[in-house]
């Protein structure tokens, strides 16, 4: 049982969410090199983006259904067990969720090969999706087992394996993408509809890659110290262990489920909404617009942070487990100050240089200024809601969330019917939609999160001292860009205004003594970074700020 506690260890908090912040970086800036390769590619564009949005959106709310909950559900369950040193019963956990998953992914398969024509032509009524959908459907077999590996190491503390497969599915993604399409333009055609299949073929091609790699290593897990020996309890029937597994997933599926209907809200009501005023072939492309750029950009602080989110599940079970709430307590506090820190200045800098960052990245089609910056606002409270739902699930709450997300899709759903159809808001109010919803959301889970852990939100160090330093950022470098504009390049000022708004503020959160020691601490190398801080006078030696 010793050995099995170290091995759990192995990899501290901390070290978890860094290497799976470092692996969701990588991923979307490949994400962002084929989003901006599909963009500005002659014969897809922002109507080609529409097409393989709305395919990719419709096989995300089924992939939703067969997997998203079970990685969360799966890790929370096996880190229980480890934490009694039951290693039989995580390993057996494993098994009966592979196989039934495997199913019911099987199923999801089969559901979106054979209604694909159905559901294009009809709820999307976007014709041309049709193939997106037959080329996405084995996706979601694949992608059902993959979470279930992923459950199994996150369970065991291991989220490196998790940041690795996914990292490998990105670099396959991207580089079939480019493959695919150009094959396509060169063997039929700039065919926008089919450009776009070739596209999301990539997606499953990159799922099977990551199936291999993920059932490769668990194969070979000895290699990684996990193993399944050690003390065992009462032996549960598959039935029990199925319903456990049901009972954590189906809640946070539901979430996930919710999240995902939010975006095929927008599939669904903006292109009817805006044919109310304007011809089809236009209202496909501002839906191209958001969907392709604005969604695309805005989502980007969100695979940063769901570091967070993904590794507060097990550790979270795991101190429970241990009754360890002093833990626990200083994990979700450290992990939302974190959150807000990452979520003000992606949001402050994404609303001031919005017409900037479309030049620079999408010089071809560079429309959607006022509708991005409109959409960041929501940017805050979607990484908030992410962490804050991660905290409830490993606290056990995993029916808050999806509650909290409910009410909130219902007001997006409400506005979206609304707004859209107006004129003077269109597509902006998809955006508006967006950020009143995850405000709801993000305002119920807080509001249950702090009736269930201890937790103190000080005012000065987690709103007054983050605005600041945002403020400051925001200034200093939009002057910058400014100055530098009137010399050089739009494109080179924008980018040295981006990084100097990064330089500023990381700068400020280290001169208004944001984190204490113990925080600095929890950091991989806080150590030798706190004690660069004493030279520097920032720090005293003996002082918590």
């Amino acid at each position: 049982m010793q050995r099995e506690k170290k091995t759990y260890k192995k990899e501290s908090f901390m070290q978890g969410v860094f290497a799976m912040m470092f692996s969701q970086i990588l991923i979307k800036l490949m994400g962002l090199v084929y989003k901006l390769y599909l963009t500005n590619r002659p014969g897809f564009g922002d109507q080609g983006n529409a097409i393989y949005s709305s395919g990719f959106y419709i096989y995300s709310l089924l992939l939703t259904l067969s997997s998203v909950g079970i990685p969360n559900a799966i890790s929370k369950l096996v880190s229980e067990r480890i934490a009694i040193g039951d290693n039989k019963g995580a390993n057996r956990i494993f098994k009966i969720a592979f196989f039934t998953f495997g199913l019911l992914g099987f199923i999801g398969t089969c559901i979106l090969f054979f209604g694909a024509r159905y559901i294009s032509h009809v709820i999307l009524q976007i014709p041309e999706a049709e193939l997106t959908l037959v080329a996405l459907s084995p996706s979601i077999f694949f992608v059902s087992l993959i979470s279930v590996i992923r459950g199994y190491f996150n369970g065991n503390g291991t989220l490196k394996a998790t940041a690795n497969s996914q990292t490998l599915e990105q670099i396959l993604k991207t580089v079939f993408t480019v493959i695919l399409v150009e094959i396509v333009a060169i063997v039929m055609g700039l065919r926008t509809e089919i450009m776009a299949a070739g596209a999301n073929l990539a997606t499953t091609i990159a799922t099977l890659g990551g199936f291999i790699y993920l059932f490769v290593l668990y194969k070979n897990r000895r290699t990684l110290n996990v193993n399944a020996s050690g003390v065992i309890t009462k032996k549960e029937s598959i039935f029990k262990v199925i319903r456990n597994i049901l009972y954590v997933s189906l809640p946070i599926s539901l979430s996930a489920i919710l999240s995902s209907i939010s975006k095929n809200i927008d599939s669904t009501t903006v292109v009817r909404g805006l044919k109310t005023f304007m011809d089809e072939s236009a209202a496909k492309i501002q839906y191209g617009i958001l969907s392709g750029k604005v969604d695309t950009l805005t989502s980007l602080p969100l695979s940063f942070n769901i570091a967070f989110a993904t590794a507060l599940v097990p550790a979270l079970s795991y101190a429970r487990a241990k009754k360890d709430m002093e833990t626990a307590n200083k994990r979700v506090s450290f992990s939302i100050l974190v959150t807000i820190l990452i979520g003000l200045p992606c949001t402050a800098g994404m609303c001031i240089f919005a017409n900037q960052i479309l030049k620079l990245l999408f010089p071809t089609q560079t429309a959607g200024t006022l509708l991005l910056q409109i959409s960041s606002i929501a940017i805050i409270f979607n990484v908030l809601a992410q962490t804050i739902n991660g905290a409830l699930q490993g606290l056990g709450k995993v029916m808050i969330p999806a509650l909290a997300f409910t009410a909130g899709v219902i007001a997006k759903l409400i506005l979206n019917i609304v707004l859209v159809p107006i004129p003077e808001i269109g597509v902006n109010g998809a955006a508006i939609g967006s950020i009143v919803c995850n405000v709801i959301a993000c305002a119920i889970g807080f509001s249950v999160l702090r009736k269930n852990i201890e937790v103190k939100f000080k005012f000065s160090k987690y709103v007054f001292k983050p605005i600041i330093a945002t403020l400051i950022m925001s200034v200093c470098s939009y002057a910058i860009y400014l100055i530098v504009d009137k010399f050089l390049p739009m494109k080179i000022a924008t980018i040295i205004g981006i990084l100097t708004a990064v330089i500023i503020y990381a700068l400020t959160v280290i001169v208004l003594k944001i984190f204490t020691k113990e925080e600095i601490h929890m950091i991989p190398y806080g150590q030798k970074l706190y004690k660069i801080l004493i030279k520097l006078g920032i720090y005293k030696e003996e002082t918590v700020a």
